[in-house]
């Protein structure tokens, strides 16, 4: 066997491969997000060959929506968490785990106060997480992967695990219809007839200063 192929041969042996996960064991969450995608994998430290070897258990990754790209920086790392715990649901679900992020934004997300509409709504829909949960605010090389996986994001589609549906409001029609003066007089007297109607608007004239009128309505 040549050198060449000795070395592919260990290469290949120390290649990255999925872990399976145990569920006695506490999990790593790291967390990444840029202009362009978000990224996340899920990491255990188990044992092997009687040495305790970290290595990923799932990785996703997703391009962010047309909406997001207005994000800022910290908004963008605090939706990237959202997005990937409930993606990650069925292994975080009960389970103690640490949240790795470069982004200090993070560590303090779950007490921001005054925050945007946007993070209260996902600090309510992380809460199950408190408690099992830690964010740990690190730098360095250690989200290298995580770079990789938000800068070459797989397509926000339905053929991705991860996706995420964009929101559409599309109008389903426009109805324009000119009524008739003669109608409309005709609906304006009818209410004006309408003994129910006709206290109402009493009422709401008078902003309810007569309590008869109250009264009247009450026996009706």
């Amino acid at each position: 066997m040549t050198e060449e192929r000795v070395k592919a041969y260990e290469e290949l042996k120390n290649s990255p491969f999925l872990l399976i996960p145990d569920w006695k064991l506490p999990f790593k969450l790291y967390i990444d997000a840029c202009g362009e995608g978000l990224g996340a994998a899920l990491h255990q430290t188990q044992i092997i060959n009687d040495k305790p070897v970290e290595g990923p258990i799932c990785l996703i990754s997703r391009q962010i929506k047309q909406k997001e790209a207005r994000y800022g920086a910290s908004q963008m790392e605090c939706l990237c968490l959202v997005w990937a715990l409930e993606k990650l649901h069925y292994h975080l679900d009960g389970t103690v785990f640490d949240v790795i992020t470069y982004c200090n934004a993070v560590n303090s997300f779950l007490n921001m106060k005054n925050t945007h509409k946007n993070m209260l709504r996902w600090q309510i829909a992380i809460q199950e997480y408190r408690g099992n949960m830690t964010i740990v605010h690190k730098f360095g090389n250690i989200h290298k992967h995580l770079d990789g996986l938000s800068r070459w994001a797989l397509a926000n589609t339905p053929e991705n695990p991860a996706w995420v549906p964009q929101e559409e409001h599309h109008i389903e029609g426009i109805c324009v219809t000119n009524i008739g003066k003669e109608f409309l007089n005709q609906v304006v007297e009818s209410y004006k007839m309408d003994k129910n109607c006709h206290i109402l608007c009493q009422i709401l004239m008078t902003d309810c200063k007569d309590p008869s009128l109250s009264s009247k309505l009450d026996e009706i």
